[in-house]
């Protein structure tokens, strides 16, 4: 089989797996706190147990690749995430469920990097533009499909079946990577990075709980101070440790790369924009308008829409108008339909919130699809594994960062408030968080305007007789990922 077409469908099996897991879960938080018998404020284990599994094995991804094949590696992520999914769903207690989310973390943070290396391998320069059609499916598809997901699973049938979901995916990927993948490996992947594993293995999760945490316990609490310094302080450490190392495990020298220095900012940045906005979103829908977790969900979907027909113009437009361009439009669409979020009020219809989610989506399309694309286009194919962690890592702690400043800003504002006596939603809270996700994606679009198209070239290939023959191939393609 054309390998093109079989890395594709593995990849985007195993991510949207991996990406909707997330989101499905953070639904199901309230009837697993039930189903326990803890208080809501004691069952965030289970996401944070996920987050810092995850933080701890997504820096060591592109080596495992590199040295053990990124064929190899790839299906053993798929086997443990879809097998600890099991185990979840298993659970007997809170206790194990965190223990198997952990786990499920060691398979998530292999997934991703080694995935998107694998594909960037197998798709030269000139059609990353295709790539990125293909990546932006679990990117921006699999968090809205959770929330509905989940809700009718909780609603309908058991919160167990939130993780059972994951089963046939998991199992329809592998055996299909098994049949069909072929190997991909670095002759010279170098000596493990012991030092570099253990600053990033210990430093990433410090940081990554205490954004975690921070909006909840208080970001003066001593366990929020201490973890978050030491975390910094560790990944100081590590830059100064990695720099001087011959093969270093997450290799910085690579931001010496124009095009991938600025494409990796950009997208830190627009992961705190994009997934703090859908975290407020998810909140403001049930805990502001009072609905349920499936309507919410359901009123989120189009944003999924606005995805998939905004990635249609964006990648035709790539090779004509650089990602530049593409970039700061689709940013600053983002700002301002953040902006119009504030004026949703309870006597707003809910078709004026589920327009902007769809234009939300129409416009990350343009952001999403050019940075991938334009990210690794002078990036060599051995140091490609590399890249993808370094990439993946600023992707993993942009999300995090986003969730915790935009919680942040709704919780000093307040998200309830006293009216006649009788406590109310307070709407100005998540106003405020939307008005700051719409400065974060301008921060987004200024930096956006330092990309340089002519470093993008190799991957703006426009459409020649050559290109033409290769239209039956692209649909191909495009039709078996779907």
């Amino acid at each position: 089989m054309n390998q093109k077409i079989a890395v594709s469908i593995v990849y985007v099996s195993a991510m949207f797996m991996a990406i909707m897991d997330i989101t499905i879960v953070n639904v199901t938080l309230p009837k697993l706190a039930s189903q326990f018998g803890v208080s809501p404020a004691h069952i965030d284990g289970v996401v944070v147990g996920f987050l810092v599994s995850l933080a701890i094995f997504i820096p060591a991804s592109g080596w495992l690749g590199d040295r053990f094949g990124m064929r190899r590696m790839l299906l053993l992520a798929i086997v443990i995430f879809t097998g600890a999914s099991a185990l979840c769903g298993l659970s007997q207690s809170l206790t194990q469920l965190v223990i198997f989310r952990i786990l499920q973390g060691v398979g998530g943070g292999m997934l991703t990097p080694i995935g998107m290396a694998l594909l960037y391998r197998t798709f030269p320069p000139a059609e990353r533009v295709r790539a990125a059609r293909i990546l932006i499916v679990p990117t921006a598809f699999a968090p809205a499909l959770g929330p509905v997901l989940g809700g009718l699973l909780v609603t309908d049938v058991s919160w167990r079946w939130v993780f059972f979901v994951n089963l046939p995916i998991g199992l329809a990927a592998l055996v299909f990577g098994f049949l069909f993948l072929q190997e991909s490996r670095e002759p010279d992947a170098g000596r493990f990075d012991v030092g570099g594993f253990l600053l990033a293995g210990a430093g990433l999760p410090a940081l990554m709980y205490a954004l975690s945490e921070g909006p909840a316990r208080g970001w003066t609490s001593p366990l929020i101070v201490a973890t978050g310094l030491g975390g910094l302080a560790l990944l100081s450490a590590l830059v100064r440790y990695e720099l001087r190392v011959d093969t270093p495990m997450i290799d910085l020298r690579l931001i010496g790369n124009r095009m991938f220095r600025t494409a990796t900012v950009v997208l830190f940045i627009t992961m705190a924009a994009f997934l703090g906005s859908l975290y407020v979103v998810a909140l403001f829908f049930q805990d502001g308008l009072g609905l349920t977790a499936l309507n919410a969900g359901l009123s989120t979907f189009p944003e999924a829409l606005g995805v998939m027909v905004g990635v249609q113009v964006a990648t035709r437009l790539y090779p004509y108008v650089g990602p530049r361009r593409l970039m700061v439009a689709g940013l600053t669409g983002v700002a301002v339909l953040a902006l119009a979020m504030t004026g949703v009020g309870f006597a707003t219809s809910l078709w004026v919130p589920r327009i902007i989610m769809f234009f939300l989506g129409y416009s990350i399309a343009h952001v999403f699809s050019p940075v991938q694309a334009a990210a690794f286009a002078t990036i060599s194919p051995a140091a490609t594994g590399r890249g993808s962690t370094l990439f993946n890592t600023a992707r993993q702690v942009g999300s995090a960062l986003g969730v915790a400043m935009l919680t942040t800003v709704m919780s000093a504002v307040g998200v309830v408030h006293v009216v006649h006596g009788h406590p109310r939603p307070h709407l100005a809270a998540f106003h405020w968080a939307f008005a700051a996700a719409a400065v974060v994606a301008l921060v987004a679009a200024r930096f956006a305007l330092t990309v340089v198209d002519a470093d993008a070239a190799p991957t703006m290939v426009k459409r020649t007789r050559k290109a033409d023959r290769e239209r039956r191939a692209d649909a191909d393609l495009v039709t078996a990922v779907d």
